[in-house]
């Protein structure tokens, strides 16, 4: 995902949240020492913790900037209510890492406490790819409404939190349970052109989020209680990282295959309750979670190096997304959040994705001008659309280019030139190749880059992506030209 996918600074995901725990002050959830599980011990839990909670504080971070702090910039909207936006994101969207710049964002940021909400959608043009994907709290993929899964006729769907036993009401044509009390819905429906706004603005406005007693025109039940949100930075992330797992935690009952993990956190006092977190501010708990930390970080961004099955200098990963396709994996779901926070399931969006060229070296457009070939009926098999996004190779951003173009999708197809065989090239450089050949240039930093593919609904008959690893069909190579 990915999105504006997701204070006002360079991202609290991975520069924020990652950035290691080196000169961190202690934070408050260490427990008493007479009940410290030893320097190892509170070491390996400390690691093993990191992994666990990173995307948990990650999307914490994302919610309070969007659905929170009304005062910061990335802003959208309170809880329960949907924002819908315009316009696709650009340089200007810093809260989450490789933001999808492919369809204009509509967000619903729900808070399920105290009853379900109903998200409705209206009749969209079959020609036009739309999809709905409920996150939750925990960053599963917990359902989906759109073109894939319920069709582009107009429905409606109950999001419930994970304490609700009701019976699926009329007019509704599918509960969606989340495993958390707070989740997102991410809408994303497709811009064929910039002229086509309107059309994707009269989409938007048929798009509806209400509380379940609004839809059924019943009494609503008593709120929930009032939340006094702790504030999130760049810097406290970084200094207070379990301390935001700390106060999470309870909105996201423990699940089955988490009972080791969160009994492992509850013996360094997070999770456990009040009663747990008097402790010391000793050297020795610093270093004991510093080092875990920090080995933390080093296994997730190893993981995200080395993620999926490499494909001509690209690497593809299978996100499933749902609790039951992690099956407690907590490295590859930080792993995933990492690399692309809200990232869909493959079957909906797959994501080839690559900062090597073809002979295994770093791009980088300070040193050498790129090239992407599609054969001749080659291009990316969907039956959506597909798109190649440049980002900064350092932040994993957009990037500020003189044409405004931050990507190359298969609705410009029309626009771009082929060559005398069909082909399609794809000039990644930091200059322009030319006004013969800017139809076809992707505007490049001039320094490290990191690009991502994404296949919107990947064809599943040959040729195809998928499955992952054994498809006939592959992206082709960056190549460097001189």
């Amino acid at each position: 995902m990915t999105t504006r996918d997701f204070a006002g600074r360079r991202r609290l995901l991975r520069a924020a949240v990652l950035a290691g725990a080196g000169a961190a002050t202690l934070p408050r959830f260490v427990a008493a020492q007479s009940d410290r599980p030893g320097l190892i011990g509170a070491k390996d839990i400390a690691e093993a913790g990191f992994v666990y909670g990173l995307p948990i504080v990650m999307n914490y971070a994302v919610m309070y900037e969007f659905a929170i702090d009304r005062g910061n910039p990335q802003f959208k909207a309170p809880f329960n209510q949907l924002w819908n936006d315009a316009q696709v994101f650009t340089w200007k969207d810093t809260a989450v890492v490789t933001p999808n710049s492919d369809t204009p964002y509509s967000l619903c940021w729900m808070d399920l406490r105290a009853e379900p909400m109903v998200l409705s959608v209206p009749t969209v043009d079959p020609k036009r790819y739309f999809s709905v994907q409920i996150v939750d709290g925990n960053t599963y993929n917990v359902g989906y409404i759109g073109s894939r899964t319920t069709g582009n006729a107009a429905c409606s769907t109950v999001v419930a939190g994970p304490g609700w036993t009701g019976a699926t009401p009329p007019g509704v044509q599918q509960v969606i349970r989340s495993t958390t009390q707070f989740a997102l819905a991410v809408f994303r429906t497709q811009l064929f052109s910039p002229d086509d706004m309107p059309n994707v603005q009269a989409v938007q406005a048929g798009y509806k989020a209400q509380p379940l007693s609004a839809f059924l025109a019943r009494p609503a039940p008593p709120p929930a209680p009032a939340i006094t949100w702790p504030a999130i930075n760049a810097d406290l992330a970084k200094r207070r990282f379990f301390d935001y797992l700390d106060f999470v935690l309870p909105f996201n009952p423990p699940l089955p295959n988490e009972a080791e993990i969160r009994a492992q956190l509850a013996s360094i006092g997070v999770g456990a309750g009040p009663a747990a977190t008097a402790g010391g501010d000793s050297l020795l708990d610093r270093i004991e979670v510093d080092l875990g930390m920090w080995e933390g970080e080093r296994k997730v961004e190893a993981a995200v190096t080395n993620a999926g099955v490499a494909m001509n200098g690209w690497r593809v990963t299978d996100i499933a997304g749902s609790p039951e396709a992690y099956n407690g994996d907590w490295l590859l779901r930080a792993a995933v959040a990492m690399a692309g926070i809200y990232a869909n399931d493959t079957v909906e969006a797959a994501y080839p994705f690559t900062r090597t060229d073809a002979d295994g070296n770093p791009i980088d457009c300070s040193k050498a001008k790129y090239t992407i070939t599609f054969p001749s009926e080659q291009l990316p098999p969907v039956d959506a659309f597909w798109s190649v996004t440049m980002y900064d190779g350092k932040t994993q951003l957009l990037i500020e280019n003189p044409i405004n173009r931050y990507l190359v999708n298969a609705p410009m197809l029309p626009a771009m030139k082929r060559g005398a065989d069909g082909s399609l090239t794809v000039y990644v450089q930091n200059q322009s190749p030319g006004p013969e050949r800017e139809s076809n240039w992707l505007p490049a930093p001039n320094g490290p880059v990191y690009l991502v593919m994404r296949l919107y609904w990947p064809k599943t008959q040959p040729p195809s992506l998928l499955p992952i690893g054994h498809g006939t069909w592959q992206p082709p190579p960056v190549v460097p030209v001189s």
